[in-house]
């Protein structure tokens, strides 16, 4: 099974959790944070808007930052994914 994003959707891998703090100490899963950032596994076509074509800004492998209390949390074959209104993705992370 395949998801495909309609519009100007955007489906994301999530980063996992940091599981331990830079000095070393080890976090249970209560205290790990959600991360905010996640990798672009596909893309929608785009849309319109006032007769013009809004281009997606993203691609498929980018790693991007995401608002923290957005999209639709998906589970697929025993994976989960979030799906985004471009609009809510906030940076591109380049390396």
């Amino acid at each position: 099974m395949q998801l495909k994003p309609l519009g100007d959707r955007v489906i994301l891998k999530q980063q996992e959790a940091e599981e331990k703090t830079q000095s070393g100490i080890i976090l249970p899963d209560s205290a790990k944070e959600k991360p905010q950032t996640a990798v672009v596994v596909a893309v929608g076509p785009g849309t319109e808007s006032d007769g013009k074509k809004v281009e997606m800004q993203v691609k498929p492998g980018d790693k991007v930052i995401y608002s923290q209390y957005s999209g639709t949390n998906v589970k697929l074959e025993e994976e989960e994914f979030i799906i985004v209104s471009q609009k809510d993705i906030a940076a591109i992370v380049e390396d």
